[in-house]
């Protein structure tokens, strides 16, 4: 099975790159973040063309999540629980069978952050903090469970071309990373690093020539549980799609699984 993560950055204005590459690829599941439209304005008839089962948490002009799937769902959960007062779309999970097991797919966007001296980044914090709760939860199941998407955070000096420039950033400081280690420390297995210890890069900004000199970080994860990690075949980052006609700053990130 692959199961893969992409920050779109707006379906409308990625659905031709996105249409060819899941004709291309045919990947099972494809979990997207920044979508930026309500639900009724994503396009699900041209993706649901393409044999995909789809479901979102949009919102409008901002955020949104959705994923597409070629299994049928068995359940979809939308948004974060812990704060009522949330109304920022960026989490959508949902529940496959898969011959004699469940597979719980879980898609983020986690908060940006910036500028840290605003509102936004003890927001992110919050938000952090709450979805630690929330995978506490989902691995006392047992089951094999994937978190996955834009995770607006760089774990390591390897995953920046120039880590010195990021530091201080909301996606790469004390607290951001503080909080990311709770989360990893529940039992959580960064896919890519359990494949290769080498610098590989999702996400390359779209000014000063970045994609160009391969300045790049990664923040896209796939993140694992005990029981998706045993299952666990191999990553591939589909970097040649930044190249494409009016690419996303994102790359598809796929994990390759023996369910």
């Amino acid at each position: 099975m692959r199961i893969a993560t992409w920050n779109i950055n707006g379906i409308k204005a990625r659905l031709e790159i996105l249409l060819t590459w899941l004709a291309q690829e045919k990947p099972d599941i494809v979990c997207l973040q920044e979508i930026k439209t309500v639900d009724k304005g994503f396009p699900r008839a041209e993706i649901e063309a393409l044999g995909y089962n789809v479901e979102t948490h949009g919102q409008k002009s901002w955020n949104g999540v959705a994923i597409l799937s070629l299994i049928k769902f068995d359940e979809v959960t939308r948004g974060l629980p812990g704060d009522d007062s949330d109304e920022q779309a960026r989490l959508i999970e949902g529940v496959f069978s898969v011959e004699t097991e469940a597979i719980r797919v879980c898609n983020i966007y986690l908060p940006n952050g910036n500028p840290v001296d605003s509102e936004k980044f003890p927001y992110k914090l919050a938000w952090m903090d709450r979805l630690t709760s929330f995978v506490e939860d989902r691995l006392a199941l047992e089951e094999p469970f994937v978190l996955l998407g834009d995770f607006n955070l760089i774990p390591a000096p390897i995953d920046a071309h120039d880590p010195q420039a990021w530091w201080g950033d909301a996606l790469y400081r004390p607290e951001s990373l503080a909080r990311f280690r709770t989360l990893t420390n529940l039992g959580l297995t960064d896919a890519l690093r359990a494949t290769t210890a080498e610098p590989a890069y999702t996400f390359w900004d779209f000014q000063a020539g970045a994609w160009r000199r391969n300045a790049g970080i990664r923040i896209d994860h796939l993140m694992l549980s005990a029981q998706a990690a045993d299952r666990l075949d191999g990553v591939t980052i589909h970097k040649d799609v930044r190249g494409w006609d009016k690419p996303s700053d994102h790359v598809p990130v796929e994990g390759q699984f023996s369910f």
